[in-house]
């Protein structure tokens, strides 16, 4: 429930942004919430006892990374002299939150790494139009000068995120293949 309500606020935050955009480039805009709501879809297939491999590996992988860089982005305002306000704590609890829990359900996920090789691809062309297209999500004026090294840094968060759950599958299957011997 939490996950859903917390979608469904992230839309509402992108809604001016959203607007502001050509209809085509909408999956590309909301990075947070369109994350948490693949996880919803993991929850979902969970509780149905389903496998949905491509929703729960793009899930982990951006439930991680945005959980991180949403993060980051306000400790960094903050530290450019940004004063923080209530939502800023909700919102970094909620994203510390979103990257614990792409971690915490690793042993439920039945993703490969063909899967994960997708969500990099896909990942990595979400950087790309954010940053070529000017579609990044709205920042702070602060960090609007540091623009490149924020794109630096969230391309590198990508691949990060991209190779951790790379290796937490190599551990998932090694572990499957000790219990099978």
């Amino acid at each position: 429930m939490i996950n859903f309500l917390g979608t469904i606020y992230g839309y509402y935050w992108y809604k001016e942004q959203l607007l502001q955009t050509s209809w085509w480039l909408w999956p590309f805009v909301p990075d947070s919430p369109t994350a948490s709501l693949f996880f919803c879809f993991v929850l979902i297939a969970l509780l149905l006892h389903k496998k949905w491999p491509l929703v729960e590996a793009y899930a982990a992988v951006t439930l991680f990374k945005y959980g991180i860089w949403a993060t980051i982005m306000i400790l960094w305002t903050n530290q450019l002299g940004g004063k923080l306000q209530w939502e800023h704590y909700m919102l970094m609890t909620s994203h510390v939150a979103m990257a614990v829990q792409a971690l915490l359900y690793n042993r439920y996920y039945s993703f490969k790494l063909k899967h994960v090789a997708i969500v990099a691809l896909l990942t990595i062309t979400n950087d790309l139009y954010d940053y070529t297209l000017g579609i990044y999500p709205t920042l702070d004026w602060r960090l609007e000068s540091y623009l490149s090294t924020v794109y630096l840094f969230t391309f590198s968060l990508s691949i990060l995120s991209v190779f951790l759950f790379s290796l937490l599958v190599k551990l998932r299957l090694e572990e499957k293949n000790k219990i099978l011997s």
